[in-house]
Order: structure tokens, then sequence, then C-alpha cells
């Protein structure tokens, strides 16, 4: 598989509030992932946590994604602590579900316009 491109995707991630700017992105075996840093003191950061734990991991029984939203450390006792050194990963696990079908799937059901504040509050 090819990749493309990351860049809708990873245009949209960064308008997420709680997402640090600072995104890596790649694809190793045909297979693609994306990494960031939600900053874990933000308000709202556990909400997008959870969209998109929901979204990627498991959206509805008949309607899996070929994703998985995980988080990811180095280990602790040799770095320091999760508002450091806690990452979070966004894996494909299809060569044929692309980064944009990733960006498209999470613009279609996150809070709209996804960048506005008042919309991820419950």
């Amino acid at each position: 598989m090819e990749v493309k491109s990351f860049e809708k995707l990873l245009q949209f991630l960064r308008k997420i509030p709680s997402i640090d700017n600072s995104i890596g992105s790649g694809v190793e075996g045909g297979i693609w992932w994306v990494k960031f840093i939600i900053d874990i003191e933000h308000s709202l950061a556990w909400n997008v946590v959870q969209e998109f734990g929901y979204v990627l991991n498991y959206l509805s029984v008949e309607e899996r994604l070929p994703t998985v939203f995980k988080p990811v450390s180095p280990p602790p006792y040799m770095n320091g602590g999760p508002q450091e050194f806690l990452s979070w990963v966004i894996e494909s696990e299809s060569e044929d579900f692309t980064p944009d079908d990733a960006a498209e799937r999470l613009e279609g059901r996150l809070p709209k316009p996804v960048d506005k504040l008042k919309k991820w509050k419950i």
C-alpha cells in the first residue's frame, strides 16, 4: 500500500482541542500510523480520548473500523510521568483503510466544528 498523504488527517487532528501540534506519522509494512500528545491537563483531554476510543476502536458491532487508538509510553521509571511522556497512536489494521478514510470518519462523528470548545461539552 502506498499512502499518498497524511495531510488531511494531520490538519484535522491539529484542530482538536488538547492535541499538541507536533504529530508524527509513518508507514510500516503497508500499515500506517499517527502518533501525538494529548495535553492531559486540558479540560477536554478525556473527552477527546473518549470520542477517539468510540469512533476508532468500537463505533458499533456492525461498523467497526480497521483502526486502533491506544496510549503508548516509554518506561515511566526511566523517564517521567504522563504529562511529559504519554503519547497516543492511531494505527490502521488494513492496507485498504487510508488516513483520509480515518479523517472522514472522525469528521463525521466528532463535535462540529471540532475546534470550538463549547461543542465538546456534554
